[in-house]
Protein backbone atom coordinates (compact mmCIF):
# COMPACT_ATOMS: atom_id res chain seq x y z
CA UNK A 1 0.00 0.00 0.00
CA UNK A 2 2.51 2.07 1.04
CA UNK A 3 4.31 1.84 -2.35
CA UNK A 4 1.44 2.53 -4.15
CA UNK A 5 1.11 5.74 -2.41
CA UNK A 6 4.34 6.69 -2.95
CA UNK A 7 4.18 5.88 -6.86
CA UNK A 8 0.62 7.78 -6.70
CA UNK A 9 2.23 10.71 -5.53
CA UNK A 10 5.14 11.01 -7.95
CA UNK A 11 2.90 10.46 -10.41
CA UNK A 12 0.82 13.73 -8.69
CA UNK A 13 4.16 15.52 -8.59
CA UNK A 14 5.02 14.83 -12.16
CA UNK A 15 1.37 16.39 -13.29
CA UNK A 16 1.74 19.33 -10.95
CA UNK A 17 5.53 20.21 -12.29
CA UNK A 18 4.56 19.30 -16.47
CA UNK A 19 2.85 22.40 -16.86
CA UNK A 20 5.61 24.59 -15.28
CA UNK A 21 8.28 22.98 -17.35
CA UNK A 22 5.73 23.77 -20.35
CA UNK A 23 5.43 26.95 -19.18
CA UNK A 24 8.93 27.68 -18.78
CA UNK A 25 9.63 26.49 -22.83
CA UNK A 26 6.29 28.44 -24.27
CA UNK A 27 7.53 31.66 -22.98
CA UNK A 28 11.33 31.19 -23.94
CA UNK A 29 9.94 30.21 -27.38
CA UNK A 30 8.22 33.00 -27.34
CA UNK A 31 10.51 35.69 -26.52
CA UNK A 32 12.83 33.86 -29.22
CA UNK A 33 10.35 34.17 -31.91
CA UNK A 34 10.01 38.44 -30.71
CA UNK A 35 13.67 38.35 -30.89
CA UNK A 36 13.51 36.94 -34.52
CA UNK A 37 10.95 39.66 -35.28
CA UNK A 38 13.01 41.77 -34.17
CA UNK A 39 16.08 40.71 -36.24
CA UNK A 40 17.73 39.89 -33.10
CA UNK A 41 17.65 36.10 -33.19
CA UNK A 42 18.26 33.47 -35.96
CA UNK A 43 17.06 30.33 -35.43
CA UNK A 44 17.31 27.19 -37.51
CA UNK A 45 15.30 26.69 -41.09
CA UNK A 46 12.61 24.26 -39.07
CA UNK A 47 12.31 27.20 -36.72
CA UNK A 48 14.23 26.03 -33.74
CA UNK A 49 16.57 27.85 -31.09
CA UNK A 50 18.37 24.97 -28.90
CA UNK A 51 16.59 27.13 -25.90
CA UNK A 52 17.69 24.20 -23.01
CA UNK A 53 21.13 24.67 -24.84
CA UNK A 54 23.81 26.44 -22.39
CA UNK A 55 24.10 30.54 -23.52
CA UNK A 56 28.07 31.02 -23.80
CA UNK A 57 29.56 34.45 -23.05
CA UNK A 58 30.49 34.48 -26.91
CA UNK A 59 26.74 34.86 -27.71
CA UNK A 60 25.51 37.10 -24.75
CA UNK A 61 28.11 39.57 -26.30
CA UNK A 62 26.42 39.25 -29.52
CA UNK A 63 23.41 39.73 -28.58
CA UNK A 64 24.20 42.50 -26.43
CA UNK A 65 25.05 44.70 -29.17
CA UNK A 66 21.86 43.41 -31.35
CA UNK A 67 19.72 45.06 -28.29
CA UNK A 68 21.67 47.94 -28.13
CA UNK A 69 21.95 48.79 -32.21
CA UNK A 70 25.52 48.38 -31.88
CA UNK A 71 26.24 46.18 -35.06
CA UNK A 72 27.57 48.56 -37.10
CA UNK A 73 29.74 50.22 -34.98
CA UNK A 74 31.54 46.99 -34.07
CA UNK A 75 32.48 46.47 -37.07
CA UNK A 76 33.70 49.84 -37.13
CA UNK A 77 35.29 49.65 -34.24
CA UNK A 78 39.14 48.55 -34.66
CA UNK A 79 39.72 48.58 -30.92
CA UNK A 80 42.26 44.63 -30.16
CA UNK A 81 41.86 44.15 -26.44
CA UNK A 82 44.26 41.66 -26.42
CA UNK A 83 42.06 38.27 -26.04
CA UNK A 84 43.74 35.55 -28.19
CA UNK A 85 40.96 32.79 -28.05
CA UNK A 86 37.72 34.63 -30.05
CA UNK A 87 35.83 33.34 -32.44
CA UNK A 88 35.94 34.91 -35.75
CA UNK A 89 31.83 34.99 -35.60
CA UNK A 90 31.75 37.25 -32.41
CA UNK A 91 35.18 38.68 -33.04
CA UNK A 92 33.42 42.17 -33.71
CA UNK A 93 30.98 42.00 -30.82
CA UNK A 94 33.53 40.63 -28.17
CA UNK A 95 35.95 43.69 -28.86
CA UNK A 96 33.18 46.72 -29.01
CA UNK A 97 31.81 45.22 -25.99
CA UNK A 98 35.23 44.86 -24.19
CA UNK A 99 36.28 48.20 -25.54
CA UNK A 100 33.17 50.18 -24.05
CA UNK A 101 33.57 48.50 -20.63
CA UNK A 102 30.36 46.19 -20.79
CA UNK A 103 32.03 43.30 -20.63
CA UNK A 104 35.14 41.43 -19.40
CA UNK A 105 37.66 38.66 -19.96
CA UNK A 106 38.67 36.24 -17.82
CA UNK A 107 42.34 37.02 -17.84
CA UNK A 108 44.27 39.40 -20.28
CA UNK A 109 44.63 37.38 -22.61
CA UNK A 110 41.48 35.44 -22.91
CA UNK A 111 37.87 36.05 -23.26
CA UNK A 112 36.70 32.25 -22.23
CA UNK A 113 33.70 32.81 -25.19
CA UNK A 114 32.75 29.13 -24.91
CA UNK A 115 32.03 29.17 -21.37
CA UNK A 116 28.58 29.42 -19.51
CA UNK A 117 27.11 33.18 -18.97
CA UNK A 118 25.67 33.68 -15.64
CA UNK A 119 23.02 35.96 -14.39
CA UNK A 120 25.10 38.38 -12.87
CA UNK A 121 27.68 38.38 -15.25
CA UNK A 122 24.80 39.02 -17.89
CA UNK A 123 23.15 42.20 -16.09
CA UNK A 124 26.09 43.40 -15.33
CA UNK A 125 26.96 43.92 -18.62
CA UNK A 126 23.48 44.93 -20.22
CA UNK A 127 23.39 47.65 -17.22
CA UNK A 128 27.15 48.83 -17.78
CA UNK A 129 25.46 49.33 -21.51
CA UNK A 130 22.51 50.99 -20.28
CA UNK A 131 24.12 53.86 -18.43
CA UNK A 132 24.71 51.89 -14.92
CA UNK A 133 27.86 51.95 -14.99
CA UNK A 134 30.34 51.03 -12.28
CA UNK A 135 31.65 54.14 -11.21
CA UNK A 136 27.80 55.53 -10.83
CA UNK A 137 27.16 53.80 -7.58
CA UNK A 138 27.87 50.01 -6.26
CA UNK A 139 27.06 48.03 -8.62
CA UNK A 140 29.10 45.03 -7.83
CA UNK A 141 28.98 42.14 -10.66
CA UNK A 142 27.96 39.46 -7.97
CA UNK A 143 24.75 41.40 -7.41
CA UNK A 144 23.47 42.94 -10.76
CA UNK A 145 20.99 40.02 -11.23
CA UNK A 146 19.49 41.37 -7.73
CA UNK A 147 19.86 45.25 -9.09
CA UNK A 148 18.15 44.14 -12.37
CA UNK A 149 15.14 42.25 -10.47
CA UNK A 150 15.29 45.83 -7.69
CA UNK A 151 15.06 48.60 -10.85
CA UNK A 152 12.60 46.22 -13.47
CA UNK A 153 15.04 45.82 -15.91
CA UNK A 154 14.28 41.65 -14.79
CA UNK A 155 10.68 40.63 -13.67
CA UNK A 156 12.36 37.98 -11.87
CA UNK A 157 15.22 36.70 -9.89
CA UNK A 158 17.45 34.84 -12.33
CA UNK A 159 20.89 33.26 -10.74
CA UNK A 160 23.21 30.78 -11.61
CA UNK A 161 24.12 30.00 -15.52
CA UNK A 162 21.29 30.74 -17.79
CA UNK A 163 20.22 29.07 -20.82
CA UNK A 164 19.75 30.53 -24.89
CA UNK A 165 16.16 30.20 -23.62
CA UNK A 166 16.20 32.16 -20.43
CA UNK A 167 18.75 34.94 -21.92
CA UNK A 168 16.21 35.27 -24.52
CA UNK A 169 13.49 35.84 -21.77
CA UNK A 170 15.40 38.14 -20.03
CA UNK A 171 16.39 40.07 -23.01
CA UNK A 172 12.73 40.85 -24.12
CA UNK A 173 11.96 41.92 -20.56
CA UNK A 174 14.80 44.78 -21.25
CA UNK A 175 13.97 45.84 -24.64
CA UNK A 176 11.26 48.47 -22.90
CA UNK A 177 13.29 49.41 -20.42
CA UNK A 178 15.01 52.83 -20.75
CA UNK A 179 18.39 54.18 -21.03
CA UNK A 180 19.70 55.92 -17.40
CA UNK A 181 18.07 59.32 -17.31
CA UNK A 182 16.40 59.09 -20.73
CA UNK A 183 13.24 58.11 -21.72
CA UNK A 184 14.19 56.42 -25.08
CA UNK A 185 14.11 52.49 -24.46
CA UNK A 186 16.32 49.65 -26.27
CA UNK A 187 13.62 49.33 -28.32
CA UNK A 188 13.31 52.49 -29.01
CA UNK A 189 16.68 52.88 -30.45
CA UNK A 190 16.39 49.44 -32.20
CA UNK A 191 14.07 51.27 -34.49
CA UNK A 192 15.67 54.03 -34.80
CA UNK A 193 18.38 52.71 -36.89
CA UNK A 194 16.78 50.23 -38.58
CA UNK A 195 13.11 51.69 -39.61
CA UNK A 196 11.91 48.47 -41.29
CA UNK A 197 11.50 47.13 -37.83
CA UNK A 198 9.01 49.50 -36.62
CA UNK A 199 6.10 47.49 -37.71
CA UNK A 200 7.19 44.35 -35.98
CA UNK A 201 8.12 46.35 -33.06
CA UNK A 202 4.55 48.04 -32.41
CA UNK A 203 3.11 44.20 -32.97
CA UNK A 204 5.09 43.27 -30.20
CA UNK A 205 3.57 46.17 -28.32
CA UNK A 206 7.38 47.82 -27.34
CA UNK A 207 6.73 51.50 -28.64
CA UNK A 208 3.28 52.26 -27.38
CA UNK A 209 3.18 54.23 -24.08
CA UNK A 210 -0.32 52.95 -23.20
CA UNK A 211 0.26 50.05 -21.03
CA UNK A 212 -1.57 46.92 -20.87
CA UNK A 213 -2.12 45.68 -16.99
CA UNK A 214 0.58 43.16 -17.62
CA UNK A 215 2.87 45.58 -18.70
CA UNK A 216 2.08 47.78 -16.02
CA UNK A 217 3.26 44.89 -13.60
CA UNK A 218 5.95 43.37 -15.04
CA UNK A 219 7.65 46.79 -15.56
CA UNK A 220 6.74 48.94 -12.72
CA UNK A 221 5.76 46.65 -10.00
CA UNK A 222 9.11 46.99 -8.82
CA UNK A 223 8.82 50.59 -7.77
CA UNK A 224 6.37 49.51 -4.80
CA UNK A 225 6.64 48.09 -1.62
CA UNK A 226 4.86 47.01 1.41
CA UNK A 227 5.36 49.41 3.99
CA UNK A 228 6.61 47.62 7.40
CA UNK A 229 4.76 49.86 10.46
CA UNK A 230 5.97 49.31 14.03
CA UNK A 231 4.71 51.49 16.73
CA UNK A 232 6.70 50.42 19.28
CA UNK A 233 10.76 50.01 19.61
CA UNK A 234 9.36 46.61 21.30
CA UNK A 235 7.53 45.43 17.93
CA UNK A 236 10.30 46.62 16.17
CA UNK A 237 13.27 44.69 17.93
CA UNK A 238 11.36 41.42 17.59
CA UNK A 239 10.47 42.11 13.66
CA UNK A 240 6.80 42.05 14.79
CA UNK A 241 5.09 44.84 12.55
CA UNK A 242 1.91 46.15 14.25
CA UNK A 243 0.47 47.24 10.58
CA UNK A 244 1.63 47.09 6.76
CA UNK A 245 0.64 49.20 4.06
CA UNK A 246 1.66 50.62 0.75
CA UNK A 247 4.08 52.76 -0.52
CA UNK A 248 6.25 53.57 -3.76
CA UNK A 249 9.30 55.83 -4.98
CA UNK A 250 9.21 58.83 -6.90
CA UNK A 251 12.66 58.94 -7.55
CA UNK A 252 15.73 56.77 -8.06
CA UNK A 253 17.75 57.93 -4.47
CA UNK A 254 14.47 56.76 -2.45
CA UNK A 255 12.13 59.53 -2.20
CA UNK A 256 9.07 57.37 -1.77
CA UNK A 257 5.02 58.48 -1.47
CA UNK A 258 2.53 56.81 0.92
CA UNK A 259 -0.39 57.85 2.69
CA UNK A 260 0.01 59.85 6.15
CA UNK A 261 -2.42 57.43 8.14
CA UNK A 262 -0.26 54.61 7.31
CA UNK A 263 3.01 55.76 9.13
CA UNK A 264 0.49 57.87 11.81
CA UNK A 265 1.77 57.02 15.36
CA UNK A 266 4.56 54.47 13.94
CA UNK A 267 8.05 54.80 15.20
CA UNK A 268 9.81 53.07 12.59
CA UNK A 269 8.94 51.53 9.23
CA UNK A 270 10.49 49.68 6.53
CA UNK A 271 9.95 49.10 3.19
CA UNK A 272 9.88 45.87 2.36
CA UNK A 273 11.17 45.56 -1.94
CA UNK A 274 9.51 42.96 -4.00
CA UNK A 275 13.04 41.26 -3.96
CA UNK A 276 12.75 40.69 -0.22
CA UNK A 277 15.24 43.32 0.53
CA UNK A 278 13.71 45.67 3.02
CA UNK A 279 14.97 49.67 3.91
CA UNK A 280 15.16 51.61 6.46
CA UNK A 281 12.55 54.84 6.87
CA UNK A 282 14.53 57.55 7.34
CA UNK A 283 12.74 60.62 7.37
CA UNK A 284 9.46 62.60 6.33
CA UNK A 285 9.75 65.20 4.14
CA UNK A 286 6.57 66.10 3.34
CA UNK A 287 3.28 65.42 5.37
CA UNK A 288 -0.26 66.62 5.16
CA UNK A 289 -2.92 64.76 7.88
CA UNK A 290 -5.52 66.63 6.12
CA UNK A 291 -4.69 65.70 2.72
CA UNK A 292 -3.75 62.21 3.83
CA UNK A 293 -0.19 62.24 1.79
CA UNK A 294 3.47 61.73 3.35
CA UNK A 295 6.40 61.73 1.62
CA UNK A 296 9.24 59.68 3.36
CA UNK A 297 12.85 59.69 2.56
CA UNK A 298 13.88 55.65 2.23
CA UNK A 299 17.77 54.07 3.12
CA UNK A 300 19.63 53.03 0.11
CA UNK A 301 21.05 50.68 2.21
CA UNK A 302 19.49 47.60 2.94
CA UNK A 303 18.63 46.32 6.88
CA UNK A 304 20.99 43.37 6.28
CA UNK A 305 24.03 46.51 5.13
CA UNK A 306 24.13 46.43 1.25
CA UNK A 307 23.47 49.38 -0.85
CA UNK A 308 21.53 49.83 -3.37
CA UNK A 309 23.00 52.31 -6.28
CA UNK A 310 19.02 53.02 -7.54
CA UNK A 311 15.73 52.36 -7.04
CA UNK A 312 12.85 51.62 -10.08
CA UNK A 313 10.57 55.26 -9.52
CA UNK A 314 7.21 56.08 -10.82
CA UNK A 315 6.85 59.55 -12.48
CA UNK A 316 4.17 61.54 -11.41
CA UNK A 317 1.82 62.53 -13.88
CA UNK A 318 -0.98 64.90 -11.52
CA UNK A 319 -4.55 64.86 -11.60
CA UNK A 320 -5.62 67.49 -14.04
CA UNK A 321 -5.75 65.71 -17.38
CA UNK A 322 -7.48 62.32 -15.52
CA UNK A 323 -11.26 62.00 -17.09
CA UNK A 324 -14.33 59.74 -15.81
CA UNK A 325 -13.98 56.75 -18.31
CA UNK A 326 -10.38 56.81 -18.05
CA UNK A 327 -8.60 53.35 -17.66
CA UNK A 328 -6.79 52.87 -14.46
CA UNK A 329 -4.31 50.98 -12.41
CA UNK A 330 -3.14 50.32 -9.11
CA UNK A 331 -0.31 48.85 -7.60
CA UNK A 332 0.10 48.04 -4.11
CA UNK A 333 0.06 45.03 -0.81
CA UNK A 334 -3.53 44.59 -0.81
CA UNK A 335 -4.24 42.59 2.84
CA UNK A 336 -0.52 42.35 3.53
CA UNK A 337 -0.10 39.25 0.90
CA UNK A 338 2.23 40.65 -1.46
CA UNK A 339 2.50 43.40 -4.21
CA UNK A 340 -0.41 42.82 -6.64
CA UNK A 341 -2.22 44.51 -9.51
CA UNK A 342 -5.77 45.65 -11.02
CA UNK A 343 -7.49 47.50 -13.09
CA UNK A 344 -10.75 49.51 -13.85
CA UNK A 345 -11.18 52.79 -14.63
CA UNK A 346 -12.19 56.45 -13.37
CA UNK A 347 -15.83 56.40 -12.10
CA UNK A 348 -15.68 60.68 -11.42
CA UNK A 349 -13.10 63.09 -10.56
CA UNK A 350 -13.05 65.49 -7.79
CA UNK A 351 -15.24 63.99 -5.59
CA UNK A 352 -15.74 65.31 -2.60
CA UNK A 353 -15.30 62.99 0.26
CA UNK A 354 -15.91 63.23 4.20
CA UNK A 355 -12.45 63.15 6.12
CA UNK A 356 -10.52 64.32 3.05
CA UNK A 357 -9.36 67.93 2.92
CA UNK A 358 -8.70 67.69 -1.30
CA UNK A 359 -11.34 65.71 -3.76
CA UNK A 360 -10.89 62.10 -4.38
CA UNK A 361 -10.49 60.41 -7.69
CA UNK A 362 -13.13 57.54 -7.26
CA UNK A 363 -12.36 54.23 -9.76
CA UNK A 364 -13.38 50.68 -10.09
CA UNK A 365 -9.53 49.13 -9.42
CA UNK A 366 -9.73 46.64 -6.80
CA UNK A 367 -8.28 47.63 -3.27
CA UNK A 368 -8.44 46.18 -0.08
CA UNK A 369 -6.65 46.87 3.57
CA UNK A 370 -3.01 47.40 2.89
CA UNK A 371 -3.56 49.42 -0.10
CA UNK A 372 -3.46 52.65 1.38
CA UNK A 373 -0.52 54.74 0.28
CA UNK A 374 -0.18 52.37 -3.46
CA UNK A 375 0.00 54.16 -6.83
CA UNK A 376 -3.13 54.97 -8.91
CA UNK A 377 -1.31 54.70 -12.67
CA UNK A 378 -2.68 56.07 -16.04
CA UNK A 379 -2.68 54.22 -18.86
CA UNK A 380 0.99 55.15 -19.20
CA UNK A 381 2.12 54.00 -16.17
CA UNK A 382 2.33 57.88 -14.58
CA UNK A 383 1.28 57.95 -11.24
CA UNK A 384 -2.55 60.22 -11.04
CA UNK A 385 -2.99 59.37 -7.49
CA UNK A 386 -2.65 57.58 -4.02
CA UNK A 387 -4.55 54.64 -3.56
CA UNK A 388 -6.82 55.50 0.11
CA UNK A 389 -10.30 54.17 0.79
CA UNK A 390 -13.42 53.21 -0.36
CA UNK A 391 -17.03 53.65 0.08
CA UNK A 392 -17.88 50.53 2.37
CA UNK A 393 -21.49 50.35 1.76
CA UNK A 394 -20.78 50.90 -2.13
CA UNK A 395 -19.55 48.84 -5.40
CA UNK A 396 -16.42 49.50 -7.14
CA UNK A 397 -16.22 52.89 -5.50
CA UNK A 398 -12.60 53.44 -4.49
CA UNK A 399 -10.62 56.30 -3.74
CA UNK A 400 -7.70 57.82 -4.92
CA UNK A 401 -6.10 61.28 -3.70
CA UNK A 402 -4.84 63.00 -6.68
CA UNK A 403 -1.04 63.30 -6.01
CA UNK A 404 -0.73 66.67 -7.17
CA UNK A 405 0.22 68.43 -3.92
CA UNK A 406 3.50 66.11 -3.48
CA UNK A 407 4.29 67.43 -7.08
CA UNK A 408 4.46 70.99 -5.27
CA UNK A 409 5.99 69.85 -1.78
CA UNK A 410 9.24 71.49 -1.53
CA UNK A 411 11.25 67.81 -0.89
CA UNK A 412 14.70 69.23 -0.23
CA UNK A 413 13.72 69.87 3.25
CA UNK A 414 15.71 67.91 5.96
CA UNK A 415 12.64 66.75 7.23
CA UNK A 416 11.68 64.71 10.55
CA UNK A 417 12.32 61.24 12.15
CA UNK A 418 9.09 59.11 12.71
CA UNK A 419 9.41 59.58 16.14
CA UNK A 420 9.71 63.11 15.43
CA UNK A 421 6.76 63.52 13.55
CA UNK A 422 4.74 61.51 16.55
CA UNK A 423 6.21 63.92 18.66
CA UNK A 424 4.75 66.65 16.92
CA UNK A 425 1.57 65.63 15.99
CA UNK A 426 1.20 63.94 19.88
CA UNK A 427 3.08 66.29 22.22
CA UNK A 428 1.08 64.81 24.93
CA UNK A 429 1.14 61.40 24.16
CA UNK A 430 -0.75 59.04 21.83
Amino acid sequence: MKKLLACFCAVILMVNVLPSALAAESEALRAADALAMLEIVQGTASGEYALEAPATRAQAAVLLTRLTASEQAAKEDMWFTGFRDVPAWAYDAIMYTAHQGWTEGVSQNAFAPNEAVDADTWFASLLRALGYSDGYGALAEEDAAAFAWRIGLADREWSGPMTRGELFTAAVCALAFPYRGTQETLADRIVEAKPSLRTAANALGLLGRSLTARQAADRLMPAVFRLDLFWTNYAYDNEAPDATSSGFFISEEGLAVTNYHSIDGSVHALAALSTGESYQVERVLYYDEEIDIAVLRVSRVSVKGKETPAFKYLELAGSEGARPGDPVYTLGNPLGLGLAVSAGIISAVNREVDNYALPCIMNTADISKGSSGGALLNVRGQVIGVTSGAYSHGNSMYLAIPVDPVMEADLTVEGMTLPEVVEKQYPNGT
